[in-house]
């Protein structure tokens, strides 16, 4: 069995949840570890996704250690899609917005 490992970095702008872990991880970059194999008797080259994991840095008394936390693509990408509603959401908020002038 072939098996492949891609690396790649995903962002959040905002505090998130990852469904099977307590509490929220922090805005930031995480690296994103997704592991495939290769399909075997095809006529053509194809993998099928095994495992994803995201790369969590640890904090306070932890700073300098991290973990792999296993997910799924569709848990990850609720979580992004959720960030990025949350980041839309904060844009077109009143406090975000300029005060008005005041025309008198």
């Amino acid at each position: 069995m072939t098996m492949r490992s891609t690396r790649s970095t995903v962002t959040f702008s905002n505090p998130f949840t990852v469904p099977g872990y307590p509490g929220e991880l922090p805005a930031g970059s995480y690296e994103l570890l997704v592991e495939e194999e290769l399909l075997q008797g095809l006529s053509f080259e194809a993998y099928r996704r095994t495992a994803t994991y995201l790369r969590v840095r640890g904090q306070d008394g932890q700073a300098g250690r991290s973990e792999l936390r296993e997910t799924t693509e569709a848990d990850l990408k609720a979580a992004l899609r959720r960030d990025a509603d949350t980041a839309e959401a904060n844009k077109n908020s009143e406090a975000a917005l300029s005060p008005q002038e005041d025309l008198e």
